[in-house]
């Protein structure tokens, strides 16, 4: 393909942009500590993209880290905390909202619209942040969360609830991709590893949810008795607690969302503005940024401007099928790229139907073997927070292994799910109430060793041109399965067969990721995201 890019801007376009004029070439910028291989470059040698994404990588690690990554990490960070959060209200409120609102309806039907939500979610603003650029999506996500939330906590009915779930799942679906995209294509190369510390936000959304939930869903008069009778009894007079947790909530994710737009003007990133054919654009991010924070920055617009021209990246008619088609086969663009993207599919995919399902069985599993302990709602939500709060400090020491060089992200993964699989298998002989808080604390916690990893190193070794493209499918390919388990659910309620099979395969699937991600094809330790 020979074709000059549409969207290359011309240099008219910039007349009125300060660009230095000195020439030092910023491809030869060295780079501290760690190597100055791109992770992807030896996929497309003499590719004029990945010459100029590697010059662009010189100087993001010239500038190195300032404060505008600081307030990206706090920004960014409130991505992750919401979709966690918006993730868990709905199983936090479904109890008390169906006895209320469910008239008959679908038990596990929040579920199925959360998920729905975030399927729909992460299709529509990953393909769309490849399209039309990551900072629309960036800004808009948050704010769909918090508007949706503060209405569904006035929903009359379980059907209209249902729906703004959806639209809450949908916000937080988009959100989660934008902000590992956003704050991996602005993160010098010695920091990338900040990326997987920083699903420390999730833990602290789910604390988040657990205190809410505890606050409002313990004192009595605010929540109706959800016995067998509690369909008949239930009205918005005696059970508003449900409702203060969605308006609490919402207005918290509101403020996020506010902060988002006001803290910070976030600009384009520049690995986007590449693949646009941007040159004298990304300069002068670069160099605003360089400049404000007094940092040296020797890029030039000549630097890149005589690498050639950007094709390939995307179609002459961006808002088309065809320009999706080429974002799918950028992820398939050779051989060992290939292998890379459908594993770390399969990996969301497994994590999505195993973590959820293992939930599923345990409980009338441990109940047939007389594990049954009576605890009090304090009791009850005092437990979740304090398991929610453990799986906080999984991605801390998570970021710390990744960085080291003999663990890497693939054995930093294996690590998790072993130790998250042999938790499984040992849950199956908690008989106490301890054991049972003991135990969920500690796969909290190891669980997201795993998980944290994995949402960082998914778009570190995808390329910038479709990163936001191959994240979505596979948040997607991990939403598809949690609608799955939600079905599964509701089948094991009505079962009467209790049997340790479900759990044990669960706890193998676990196994079976650890094995997959030790086998990945890239290890991005001291290698630069392309």
């Amino acid at each position: 393909m020979t074709k000059t890019n549409p969207f290359r801007t011309p240099e008219s376009d910039f007349k009125d942009v300060e660009l230095s004029s000195e020439a030092p070439q910023a491809r030869h910028i060295s780079v501290n500590n760690l190597s100055s291989e791109d992770i992807l470059a030896s996929q497309y040698p003499g590719d004029v993209l990945a010459q100029k994404m590697h010059v662009v990588n010189n100087a993001i690690d010239q500038i190195g880290w300032t404060p505008y990554h600081t307030k990206l990490f706090f920004l960014n960070g409130f991505g992750y905390a919401v979709d966690s959060l918006v993730l868990l209200l709905q199983s936090v409120i479904a109890g008390q909202a169906h006895a209320e609102l469910g008239k008959g309806g679908y038990q596990n039907g929040l579920s199925i619209a959360v998920y729905s939500g975030m399927l729909l979610g992460a299709i529509f603003w990953g393909i769309s942040a490849d399209i039309i650029g990551r900072r629309h999506a960036f800004n808009t996500t948050l704010m769909i969360c918090s508007v949706a939330t503060l209405i569904a906590g006035g929903m009359p009915s379980w059907s209209s609830l249902a729906f703004f779930i959806a639209v809450i799942g949908f916000g937080g679906g988009g959100n989660l991709i934008m902000d590992t995209t956003v704050f991996l294509e602005y993160l010098p190369s010695s920091k990338q590893w900040v990326l997987t510390f920083m699903a420390g936000w999730w833990g602290l959304g789910q604390a988040f949810t657990g205190f809410i939930a505890w606050g409002f869903l313990v004192p009595e008069r605010w929540n109706c008795s959800t016995d067998g009778n509690a369909p008949m009894t239930c009205s918005m007079g005696n059970n508003m607690g449900w409702r203060y947790v969605m308006f609490t909530s919402g207005a918290l994710v509101f403020v996020m969302s506010a902060l988002r737009v006001t803290v910070i003007r976030l600009m384009e990133t520049p690995k986007y503005l590449i693949g646009l054919g941007k040159d004298r654009e990304v300069v002068k991010t670069l160099q605003y940024i360089a400049s404000k924070y007094d940092r040296p920055c020797s890029i030039t617009a000549d630097d890149l401007t005589s690498l050639g021209i950007v094709t390939g990246a995307h179609s002459n008619n961006r808002f088309s099928l065809a320009e999706t088609a080429i974002h799918l086969r950028g992820l398939f663009s050779t051989k060992k790229m290939a292998i890379s993207t459908c594993l770390i599919w399969l990996s969301w995919a497994m994590v999505g139907l195993a973590y959820p399902l293992f939930y599923v069985f345990l409980p009338a599993y441990l109940e047939a073997q007389g594990a049954v302990w009576n605890i009090t709602p304090n009791g009850k939500w005092r437990n979740y927070t304090l398991v929610n709060i453990s799986s906080i400090f999984g991605p801390f020491l998570a970021g710390y292994m990744c960085n080291q060089r003999l663990l890497g992200r693939r054995y930093t993964m294996l690590i998790g799910a072993l130790a998250s699989s042999a938790f499984f298998f040992a849950y199956t002989r908690v008989r106490t109430a301890a054991e049972d808080a003991g135990f969920g604390c500690a796969i909290a916690f190891s669980m997201n060793v795993y998980y944290g990893t994995l949402y960082a190193y998914t778009p570190e070794v995808l390329p910038s041109a479709h990163r936001a493209t191959g994240n979505g499918v596979a948040v997607a390919c991990n939403r598809v399965m949690g609608i799955l388990s939600a079905v599964v659910a509701s089948a094991a309620q009505e079962s009467t067969n209790v049997t340790i099979a479900p759990i044990y395969v669960c706890a193998g699937l676990l196994v079976i990721m650890g094995l997959v991600s030790a086998v990945f094809p890239f290890e991005p330790y001291g290698r630069r995201s392309s």
